[in-house]
């Protein structure tokens, strides 16, 4: 598994960041940024702080 930190066609926030599986497959998309630094941040700080977290079902 791997973030990807992506330019998209936007051109007022073109950044991004997805996370893909090892088969190619993308599993998340995040919003998208003004800034690749601040893409960079966020991807960072959920690589940081997701292993920890818990599934909520809200059905």
């Amino acid at each position: 598994m791997k973030i990807q930190i992506v330019k998209g066609k936007s051109t007022s926030q073109p950044y991004f960041w997805r996370i893909v599986a090892s088969n190619g497959q993308t599993l998340a998309v995040s919003e998208n940024y003004v800034a690749k630094a601040s893409a960079k941040s966020a991807a960072e700080s959920v690589i940081k702080n997701a292993g920890g977290a818990k599934i909520e079902d809200l059905t």
